[in-house]
């Protein structure tokens, strides 16, 4: 019995591993990003209109990856050059 519990603790957690990037507190939300980019929200809603910037909705509120802010941010530092 125990080691069936094990093996299904095991399971879930290699499967949890493959899902990392769905977990919300990997993730920003709108005033977080509005604070890295130096942007205001309505700013950051063209960026979503635009589709410069991918999000992802859950329970109506925007969530970022920091991978995806980190790319708008570098465009952004370039274009300044």
């Amino acid at each position: 019995m125990l080691s069936r519990l094990e093996t299904t603790a095991n399971k879930i957690d290699s499967l949890s591993e493959g899902n990392k990037d769905k977990r919300l507190k990997d993730w920003l939300d709108n005033q977080d990003v509005c604070m890295i980019l130096s942007i205001d929200k309505r700013t950051l809603q063209n960026y979503r209109d635009k589709k410069i910037l991918p999000y992802s909705q859950f329970v109506h509120k925007n969530y970022y990856k920091p991978e995806d802010v980190e790319r708008v941010l570098q465009s952004m530092e370039y274009n300044k050059k």
